[in-house]
């Protein structure tokens, strides 16, 4: 049983209790940051207009609202034909033909492998410049929520395609996810469910539907996962196309999670969301994902965190599993306010990469570097290291990966690697100084304070000394800044958000 905390920490937070600090973290959680401009205009919106800026993303243009060009053609199934050659050159022993079939696979291996990582990169770019935020910060979720990995499916245009099905559903309808993710050709080929036959179920998808992806374990029973394989079968796919393969499909009477006839895929789904425990799993991931991490290993979390999970859960069955209503309500909330949910998060790479570019004028110099970066900090886009995705929270931290996390700062505020030597290129300081009055510029304790609280949420005396000293002996504020921010972006502090 859930006890209610003294004070009601879904109500809304109060107009004349949302100021500076609370509109920076409205913008690191709901997006990936903001400049002290753009926090102030929040700020100055309230926050029921700005969290309805950020959750509004039908009529916000992008530039790049296209999927970057990227090819469904590079990596081509054989033809009938091609495969009955391919037969009969493995039976006569022709090794000539069968090295061409070989020279040509491999070909488009490594045309796939280079368009992933062009993929990567685009991806990236539309994280760092996307006017709606709030919307590639859930597809960024859906990704290590429904985790598929291009090392095992080896499709990129498949990732590609998942990558939209988690943007357009990104703020949507949670049931219309899951009846779209089981006939995503990318999760049936990581989840082995393209060769499940009615005389051979494969049970990875139906088990991993439910522990992973919608119940949580504890909330279905073996005979549930046996009886989803059953399904499911026949849920395959040719080319880039999904195909139901009726000649393969169970179409038998099964019984899964108190349901019972000849249930298909997508009975399979409406059975899952007719379980409360589907809402509150989806509504506790998010909560985790937005608000605070939670604990793991067994331990509780506090009667408030509970209580308010418990409230989004009540919101996302209340609204037939729509996304927003449960979302709006969680931003809005005075909890999400509290000293234990700001500046508490661990920012993941890919969030500290876009908040350290959107938040401090950073320029994103290379995205090649950038990727490379975040796939050594230990977020590869396109690329989970498992079907449970990014396990987040400390284990984004270790001695190696803050080696890594600092010398990324560098080079985005600098323009310079660890093995580079010579001059080095400076932000704009405009950008993060914006909001500062003129008279304070050559103040170094009030410049120092500005640049702590825009970057970590606080300042305390000794950092600003620290600070001060460094804008002292600066021979320019351009340079005394950049310098001040180097310093900041490799405390410990800014790692959390």
């Amino acid at each position: 049983m859930v006890v209610q905390p003294q004070y009601a920490p879904l109500d809304t937070i109060a107009g004349d209790r949302f100021g500076m600090p609370e509109a920076r973290h409205l913008l690191l959680r709901a997006g990936f940051g903001g400049t002290p401009a753009q926090v102030r205009a929040m700020a100055e919106m309230g926050p029921e207009a700005a969290v309805d800026l950020l959750l509004d993303t039908e009529g916000t243009p992008f530039r790049d609202d296209t999927d970057g060009g990227f090819s469904g053609e590079v990596i081509v199934p054989l033809t009938p034909a091609q495969r009955s050659a391919y037969r009969r050159a493995q039976q006569t022993g022709d090794e000539d033909t069968l090295a061409r079939f070989r020279g040509e696979r491999q070909r488009q291996q490594r045309a796939d492998r280079e368009q992933i990582r062009g993929m990567q990169r685009w991806w990236l770019e539309r994280i760092i410049e996307t006017p709606k935020p709030l919307e590639e910060k859930m597809t960024l979720f859906w990704h290590g929520h429904f985790a598929t990995s291009y090392r095992t499916i080896e499709n990129s245009y498949h990732m590609l395609m998942q990558n939209r099905l988690f943007r357009r559903h990104a703020l949507g309808n949670v049931g219309d996810l899951l009846f779209s993710i089981i006939r995503d050709p990318a999760m049936l080929a990581y989840l082995d469910n393209n060769d499940s036959r009615r005389d051979a179920p494969n049970e990875n998808l139906a088990r991993e539907l439910m522990e992973l992806f919608s119940l949580g374990a504890g909330n279905y029973s073996e005979r549930d996962i046996k009886e989803g394989a059953r399904a499911l079968t026949g849920y395959t796919f040719e080319g880039n196309e999904f195909v139901l393969d009726r000649r393969n499909h169970d179409s038998g009477t099964k019984a899964i999670l108190g349901q019972r006839g000849a249930i298909d895929g997508d009975g399979f789904v409406r059975a899952i969301l007719a379980q409360r425990a589907c809402a509150g799993f989806i509504a506790r991931k998010l909560y985790g994902f937005f608000a605070t991490d939670l604990p793991q290993g067994g331990a509780e979390a506090s009667r408030e965190t509970e209580h308010v999970i418990s409230g989004l859960t009540d919101d996302l069955i209340g609204a037939r599993y729509e996304i927003k209503p449960m979302l709006r309500r969680l931003l809005l909330s005075r909890h999400f306010y509290t000293y234990d949910v700001m500046n508490a998060r661990i920012r993941s790479p890919i969030e500290l990469i876009a908040q350290t570019i959107r938040s401090l004028g950073a320029p994103a110099r290379s995205l090649s570097v950038l990727a490379d970066a975040s796939a050594s900090m230990g977020q590869n886009l396109f690329f989970p290291p498992n079907v449970a995705g990014w396990p987040g929270g400390r284990t984004w931290i270790s001695s190696s990966t803050l080696f890594v996390r600092q010398n990324l700062c560098v080079y985005l505020l600098t323009g310079r690697l660890p093995s580079d030597e010579g001059p080095s290129d400076s932000i704009d300081v405009e950008i993060v100084l914006d909001g500062l009055a003129p008279s304070r510029r050559d103040v170094p304790e009030a410049v120092a304070e500005h640049l702590l609280r825009h970057a970590t949420g606080f300042a305390i005396d000794e950092d600003v000394a620290i600070l001060s000293e460094i804008l002292k002996d600066a021979s320019s504020i351009r340079e005394g800044v950049t310098k001040a921010l180097v310093l900041v972006t490799s405390m410990p502090k800014y790692q959390l958000c």
